[in-house]
């Protein structure tokens, strides 16, 4: 008989966290996507723990079963010096294409601290693939508020229509909607001199539209342009 499965998927790989010194493997983000899935409907949740390069290429491969007609990875971990977790980020992403085809993955969302630091690397890391988005932080990022962040994305990239991945703006245009509940201004985090850095300045985006001819590329500044005309215009209460 055939096992029954969703026709949608976030596959949550997960680093473990120890956000204090009692922090025995307390807080994950699997609460809060199993939320949004059970928001939405009609979509699993994957999830397996990764500690190093081996146990996250062994966990990918447990999670590698079944085919979706939308699969998102969502990566949470710490993040830093061009490593998420104890794994180089390119690393991760090359673990992820070997599943990507297979499991018909469109989006990568890093949830880590300066996963976007270079954001050539996320270039790099869905290019000459079938991924379509990526998106990640450049600097430090508060945990909840970070994973608050990362659920709306997952919520509203679950459901964009398979003919939208070959429009650039239609990719745009909904990562600007998911993030249009969030303020460019908010201090998401800090740099590597403690400095705030504004939500605006971190989140880094980047898409690779289907078809020939499109290369994964920066739309960061596109996104938050956007984001502007999804506001109430509150000019005319200031009277």
């Amino acid at each position: 008989m055939p096992k029954k499965y969703a026709n949608r998927a976030i596959i949550v790989l997960e680093s473990p966290w120890e956000l204090d010194s009692a922090d025995a493997n307390r807080s994950s983000v699997l609460p809060f996507i199993e939320g949004v899935a059970k928001l939405e409907g009609d979509t699993d949740v994957l999830h397996a723990n990764f500690y190093d390069e081996s146990s996250l290429l062994f966990a990918a491969k447990c999670l590698a079963k079944s085919r979706h007609r939308n699969a998102l990875v969502y990566i949470a971990a710490h993040g830093g010096d061009g490593m998420v977790g104890e794994v180089e980020l390119l690393s991760v992403f090359a673990a992820i294409q070997l599943f990507a085809k297979q499991c018909n993955i469109t989006g990568v969302l890093i949830g880590s601290c300066h996963g976007a630091e270079c954001v050539t690397k996320l270039q790099t890391g869905i290019g000459a693939s079938q991924l379509r988005w990526c998106v990640s932080y450049a600097s430090g990022a508060s945990w909840l508020p970070g994973t608050l962040i990362d659920c709306a994305i997952l919520q509203s990239m679950l459901d964009l229509p398979a003919a939208a991945y070959k429009s650039g703006d239609k990719i745009i245009k909904r990562l600007a909607e998911a993030v249009s509940l969030f303020s460019p201004a908010y201090p998401i985090g800090t740099d590597d001199d403690g400095v705030p850095v504004a939500l605006g300045d971190s989140l880094k985006f980047v898409i690779q539209p289907e078809g020939q001819g499109h290369r994964a590329r920066d739309v960061s500044a596109d996104v938050f342009d956007l984001h502007a005309r999804f506001q109430l215009d509150d000019s005319d209460d200031e009277n």
